[in-house]
C-alpha cells in the first residue's frame, strides 16, 4: 500500500474502512456527508487497484499491523501486539491478582471460552480488563451491564462496527468479521443475559476457529468446554503468601492504601488498621475501594470504627453471604454519608442502563441548574460511586446501580423518573434522526431500548415517537430485523389509524433489505392502506394500495400475487384517492403503466411515459424512478436495449436525492443499481456494468447483499476476461445464496452463468458442467432472465474450444423465437459465429439476421464483426473486432482475434498469457 498518494481525508476514512465501519458511521465519526464518504472509498479502490471494499479493509489493516511493527518496542514473538478495542480506561491503578492472571493464561490455553465467576464487586471487570489490554491479538471488549432484551448481538456488532445483511443474521456477519484470525472477545458482565449469551458464543466459538471468548459472570454460561475462572476476595494479611509481614502488606491492604492516598496524598495510618477494614469487608475490591474513599475525612480508624457499628447492626455468616453483607454495609453507609442533594442525584442515576453525560443527568433532574448538576456529580465521583466512562461520560458500577435502584423503589419516585428517563430517550433519538452528528446511536442505544421496553403500553406519544425514532435509527445502523420490528412496535403503540399506517409502511419498506420480505410486504402495505382507509384519509389509501401493485408488479419473482388481484387493488385506490392530487396521480399512473399486461416486469410503453410526466410533476424522487423504471421495462420487452440502458444510467442520477438512512428510499435505490447494472451488461457496456457493480459493493447499503452487487458484477467480469475475480466473487454469492435458505430468484443466475463462462474459456470441462447444471432448465419468465445466456456461452465455448457436436442445435435454439430478447444482442452473433466456425450451410444468412440485435449490444456487435471476418476472411474486420472488444474491456476476446491475424499472433499471445498470469 505504501508509495500510494492519498489525502489526510482518505487516510482517515481508509483507516475507518479498516476497522470495518459503515459508511454512515464514517460520515458520523468524521463529520461530513455519507456521498462523501462513499466518494473517498470510491477514490481509494481506484488508487490501490482493489475491487471491493473488503479487499480495501484487509489491505488497510496490514498497513495498520506494518505501522505497529514499525514503531520502537512494538515487536513481539508474534510479529506485532493486537488491540482489543473497547477495554474501559484505567483511572487507577491494577493491584495483585496475579495468581488469577496466571490461572486465566492457563485456562486459555486449554479452552476457547473462559468465564471469570464470581460475586458483585470481586473485581472481574477490572482483571477481564487487564487480561485484554495485554492480548498479543486483537479483538473487543463488550460491556453488557446495559444491554437488555437479548441484544447481545447488536452490542457486539456495535463494538465490531458491523452491520447485517438481507441474506445474512447478525451472529453471522459477526463471524465473518472475526473470521479464521486469533482474536478475543470480552463479554462483561453476562449474569442477566445467560441464555443469550450462551447461544451467542457457543454459534461464535463454532464458526470461529480462531475466536476466543472470556466472558465474566455471576453464573456459568453452561456451554460445553466452559472454563471457569474463579475470582474470589483479594488476599488478607492473614492468607498473604508468602507468609505476611509488616514489610509485605496484602493484596487487600495494598488496594486501600492506594485508594487512600488517591483520596489524600497525605493519607498515613497504622497498618493493623488497615489490615483490620480489609478483613471486615472480607477483601472485596469495592468495598474496599468505597471504605478508602471516605479515609480522607474520616482516617483508618473513623472508618474502622464504623464500620465495626454498621457489621454488627447486619446479621448472617462469613463466607460468600458474608462478603455480600459486608458490601452491602460499604454502600449503605457511603450512601448514609451523602447530603440530601447527593442521595436524590444518586438514586436517580440508577434509571440509565448505561454511561449518560451531564445533558442526560440534567434531563432527570428537572429545575437544577448544569452547574449545581455538575458539581454534586463531581462529589459522587469523588465518592467513588459514581465513575467516569470516558470524556464528558459517567456510569454506575453493576453492583452500585443496583443498590441505587433499591433507593429509587423505596423513594416513591420511580414512575416520575421513568417518564423524564423516556422523554430524554424519545428527544435523544429525535435528534439522532434529524442528523445530531454530535451524538451516535451506539453510545446511547441500550438507553432508549431500556427506556422503550420499560414505558407502560398507554405511555402514549412519546414512547410512539420513541419507537418510531428507534426503527429509524436501527435502520441507520443497518440494524434492518430490529428496525423491522421497531416500525411494527410503532404501529402498535399508535394513538390514532394514521400514525399506525405510517408505521406499517416503513415496516414495509424495511422488508426491501430483509431476506425473504415479498409477502409480508405486500401484507403490510395492504394493512397500511386499510389504517389509511379507518383515518379517512382517501389519498394515503390510494397512495399505499397502488405502491402495492407497483412494487408487486416490478419484482414479479419476489411475491407472486395475481394479476387479477393487482387490478382490483387498483380499481379500489382509484375510487379512494383524489385524482387531481399530484403524488396520488403520479401513483396511479405508475400502477396503469405496470399493471396494462399480465406478463411480468411489462409496462405499457405509452402509460409509462405518462407516468414519469405525472411522477416529475408531483416532484418525488421516488416516484420518478418507479416510474423510469416502467420505460425501461417497456423498452427492454422492444429489444430496445440501449434505451433501457440509457434510462438506467438517468436513474442512477436520483440516488443523491434517496437518503440511505430512509427505509422509504430502499426499494429504489435497491432497484436502481441492479437494474443499472443489468441494462449495461445487456447493451455490451461492461465498463459501465462494472463501474456501478464496484460502487454498490463499495456502498454501506448495498455492499455484499448477494442480490445487489456480488451476483451482478460477476457476469461483466467474466465478459471482460477478469476469470480470477469472476471466480472469487461467484463463490462468496453462491455460498451466501445457500446460506439465505436459496430463495427462488432469477436474481441469482449470473452466480452461475458467469463461472459456467470461464470454466468453458479455460477448458476446464469438469467444473464448465458443474457450474452449468446450476442454470434452470427452462426460462424464468423474468426479463432479466440470465438463463437466456446459458445457451450463449455454450456457443461461445464452442466457438473457443472447437467443440461443435451439437452445433447446428445451438445455434437453432440461439435464434429461436422463444429466446428472451434482452440478450439477443449475445445470443444472436455468438450463433453467427458458431454457424461460420461449425461450417454451416446457413452461415452467411445467420450473420445478417444477427445484424439487428448486435446493433443494441456493444460486444455483439464486436463478435459479428470476427464472424464476418471469419465467413470472409477478411484481416480488416478481424483487426475492427480486436479493437472494438479492447474498448468495452473484453481482454479475452480481443487477444483471441488477434490470433487470428497472422501478423498480429504474437500480440495475440502475450495478451493471452498476461491475462491468464497467476489464473
Amino acid at each position: 500500500m505504501r508509495g500510494v498518494e492519498i489525502s489526510e481525508r482518505e487516510a482517515e476514512v481508509l483507516a475507518a474502512v479498516g476497522r470495518h465501519l459503515t459508511n454512515t458511521q464514517i460520515a458520523s465519526r468524521l463529520h461530513i456527508s455519507v456521498r462523501t464518504v462513499e466518494s473517498h472509498v470510491s477514490s481509494l479502490l481506484r488508487k490501490y487497484g482493489v475491487t471491493n471494499r473488503r479487499e480495501l479493509a484487509i489491505l488497510a489493516a496490514r498497513e495498520d499491523e506494518q505501522a505497529a511493527r514499525d514503531e520502537p518496542g512494538a515487536q513481539d514473538e508474534q510479529g506485532g501486539r493486537g488491540t482489543v478495542s473497547g477495554v474501559p480506561a484505567a483511572h487507577t491503578s491494577f493491584v495483585g491478582r496475579a495468581a488469577e492472571l496466571a490461572e486465566i493464561e492457563a485456562a486459555a490455553g486449554q479452552a476457547r471460552l473462559v468465564t471469570l465467576l464470581g460475586a458483585g464487586g470481586a473485581g472481574k471487570s477490572r482483571l477481564a480488563a487487564v487480561v485484554a489490554a495485554a492480548s498479543r491479538h486483537g479483538g473487543v471488549f463488550v460491556d453488557l451491564v446495559p444491554v437488555r432484551d437479548g441484544f447481545v448481538e447488536e452490542a457486539v456488532a456495535a463494538a465490531l462496527g458491523v452491520a447485517e445483511r438481507p441474506e445474512a443474521e447478525l451472529h453471522t456477519v459477526i463471524a465473518e468479521r472475526l473470521g479464521r484470525s486469533r482474536t478475543l472477545v470480552v463479554l462483561d458482565n453476562c449474569e442477566h443475559l445467560l441464555d443469550a449469551v450462551a447461544g451467542f458464543a457457543d454459534r461464535i466459538l463454532a464458526a470461529c476457529p480462531g475466536t476466543r471468548i472470556l466472558a465474566t459472570s455471576r453464573e456459568r454460561l453452561g456451554i460445553p468446554g466452559e472454563r471457569i475462572v474463579r475470582v474470589g476476595p483479594l488476599p488478607l494479611a492473614s492468607h498473604a503468601q508468602p507468609p505476611h509481614s509488616a514489610g509485605a502488606p496484602s493484596h487487600a491492604e495494598a488496594l486501600f492504601t492506594d485508594r487512600a492516598l488517591a483520596a489524600d496524598p497525605a493519607f498515613t495510618a497504622d497498618p493493623a488498621d488497615i489490615a483490620e477494614i480489609c478483613a471486615r469487608l472480607d477483601g472485596m475490591p469495592l468495598a474496599i475501594e468505597l471504605a478508602a474513599a471516605r479515609s480522607a475525612t474520616l482516617g483508618a480508624s473513623g472508618v474502622l470504627a464504623v464500620l465495626s457499628d454498621r457489621l454488627r447492626l447486619l446479621t448472617g455468616g462469613r463466607g460468600a453471604d458474608g462478603r455480600h453483607r459486608s458490601l452491602r454495609a460499604v454502600l449503605a453507609w457511603s450512601h448514609d454519608l451523602l447530603d440530601e442533594e447527593e442521595r436524590a442525584l444518586f438514586r436517580r442515576l440508577a434509571v440509565f442502563a448505561g454511561g449518560f453525560d451531564l445533558d442526560a443527568v440534567l434531563a432527570v433532574t428537572p429545575g437544577t441548574a448544569a452547574g449545581a448538576t455538575a458539581d454534586v456529580l463531581g462529589r459522587l465521583t469523588e465518592k467513588n460511586l459514581v465513575v467516569r466512562a470516558g470524556p464528558g461520560r459517567w456510569r454506575l458500577l453493576e453492583t452500585v446501580r443496583a443498590f441505587a435502584a433499591e433507593q429509587l423503589a423505596q423513594s416513591g419516585e420511580e414512575a416520575g423518573l421513568r417518564e423524564l428517563h423516556l422523554a430524554w430517550a424519545s428527544k435523544v433519538a429525535a435528534g439522532l434522526v434529524a442528523g445530531d452528528a454530535g451524538r451516535r446511536f451506539d453510545a446511547v442505544a441500550d438507553d432508549l431500548r431500556a427506556a422503550l421496553a420499560a414505558a407502560p403500553a398507554d405511555a402514549g406519544d412519546v414512547a410512539h415517537g420513541l419507537a418510531r425514532c428507534l426503527g429509524r435509527l436501527a435502520y441507520a445502523r443497518r440494524f434492518t430485523r430490529e428496525a423491522y420490528g421497531r416500525f411494527l412496535e410503532a404501529a402498535e403503540r399508535a394513538r390514532s389509524p394514521a400514525e399506525a399506517s405510517r408505521d406499517l409502511k416503513s415496516a414495509a419498506d424495511c422488508t426491501h433489505v430483509l431476506p425473504t420480505g415479498g409477502h409480508r410486504h405486500f401484507e403490510l402495505l395492504c394493512a397500511a392502506a386499510e389504517r389509511a382507509g379507518q383515518a379517512g384519509d382517501g389519498d394515503a389509501e390510494a397512495v399505499l394500495l397502488a405502491t402495492a401493485v407497483v412494487t408487486t408488479a416490478r419484482n414479479p419473482g419476489w411475491y407472486v400475487i395475481p394479476h387479477e388481484e393487482l387490478l382490483r387493488l387498483l380499481e379500489r385506490a382509484e375510487t379512494a384517492g383524489d385524482p387531481d392530487d399530484p403524488v396520488v396521480a403520479a401513483w396511479l399512473a405508475s400502477a396503469r403503466a405496470w399493471t396494462a399486461s399480465a406478463e411480468p416486469y411489462s409496462a405499457d410503453p405509452r402509460l409509462a411515459e405518462e407516468a414519469v410526466a405525472a411522477a416529475r410533476t408531483a416532484g418525488d424522487p421516488v416516484l420518478v424512478s418507479a416510474a423510469l423504471d416502467a420505460t425501461v421495462s417497456a423498452a427492454l420487452r422492444a429489444g430496445r436495449v440501449r434505451a433501457a440502458h440509457r434510462i438506467g444510467r438517468e436513474r442512477l442520477d436520483l440516488l443523491d436525492a434517496l437518503p440511505r438512512d430512509d427505509p422509504r428510499c430502499a426499494v429504489e435505490i435497491v432497484d436502481i443499481v441492479h437494474v443499472a447494472v443489468n441494462c449495461a451488461t445487456a447493451a455490451g457496456d461492461l465498463p459501465g456494468a462494472l463501474a456501478v457493480a464496484r460502487e454498490a459493493l463499495a456502498d454501506d447499503l448495498l455492499h455484499e447483499q448477494y442480490y445487489l452487487s456480488s451476483n451482478t458484477i460477476i457476469l461483466p467480469l467474466a465478459l471482460s476476461g477478469e476469470f480470477g475475480e469472476a471466480l472469487r466473487y461467484a463463490g462468496e454469492a453462491w455460498e451466501s445464496w445457500l446460506r439465505a435458505g436459496r430463495p427462488d430468484s432469477g436474481m441469482m443466475l449470473p452466480v452461475a452463468v458467469g463461472p459456467a463462462l470461464v470454466h468453458g474459456l479455460r477448458g476446464d470441462h469438469r467444473r464448465y458442467r458443474e457450474w452449468r447444471a446450476r442454470t434452470p432448465a427452462a426460462a424464468t419468465g423474468q426479463v432479466f432472465d440470465f438463463s437466456a445466456l446459458a445457451g450463449f456461452v455454450d456457443a461461445l465455448v464452442a466457438v473457443h474450444t472447437g467443440r461443435l457436436d451439437g452445433a447446428a442445435e445451438m445455434v437453432g435454439e440461439l435464434f429461436s423465437d422463444a429466446a428472451n430478447p434482452l440478450y439477443a444482442g449475445y445470443a444472436h452473433p455468438a450463433g453467427a459465429e458458431l454457424a461460420v466456425v461449425a461450417g454451416l450451410p446457413e452461415a452467411a444468412s445467420l450473420v445478417d439476421a444477427a445484424e439487428t440485435a448486435a446493433a443494441e449490444n456493444a460486444w455483439g456487435a464486436a463478435c459479428l464483426a470476427r464472424a464476418r471476418g471469419r465467413l470472409h476472411g477478411d484481416a480488416a474486420e478481424l483487426a475492427a473486432a480486436a479493437e472494438a472488444w479492447e474498448r468495452i474491456g473484453a481482454r479475452f476476446e480481443s487477444a483471441s482475434t488477434l490470433l487470428l491475424l497472422p501478423d498480429r499472433a504474437d500480440e495475440g499471445r502475450a495478451a493471452m498469457t498476461e491475462l491468464l498470469k497467476g489464473e
